[in-house]
């Protein structure tokens, strides 16, 4: 004789589309691929750009007015600063895979 676990017993009562929403691996339909390779690292040195200007912006506006929380600059600083280093290391990771493209032999 088997016994089922709560999670089976709770997944046969659940209409469809309530068990895919509760299971993140499992995905419906495929999809098609929304941006290209390009596409999307343009988009993410936005996001490291976007996250410099604020940190900038919180400094600047520290140094001026006393109103802004010292933690919340820190906060932004360190947030550009890990954003920069992630762009770094994706770049070396990036020029190390192409330099292995070119020199492989055909």
């Amino acid at each position: 004789m088997s016994v089922a676990g709560i999670e089976a017993v709770a997944a046969a009562q659940m209409t469809g589309s309530e068990y895919v929403a509760l299971q993140p691996h499992i995905n419906p339909a495929p999809q098609a691929p929304s941006a290209s390779f390009g596409d999307m690292i343009m988009q993410g040195l936005q996001r490291v750009d976007a996250r410099i200007d604020k940190a900038d912006a919180l400094v600047r506006q520290f140094a001026v007015d006393d109103t802004v929380p010292v933690h919340q600059v820190t906060m932004a600083l360190e947030e550009a600063r890990l954003a920069v280093e992630l762009a770094m290391q994706v770049r070396t990771r990036l020029v190390e895979g192409y330099r292995e493209l070119m020199n492989m032999q055909i």
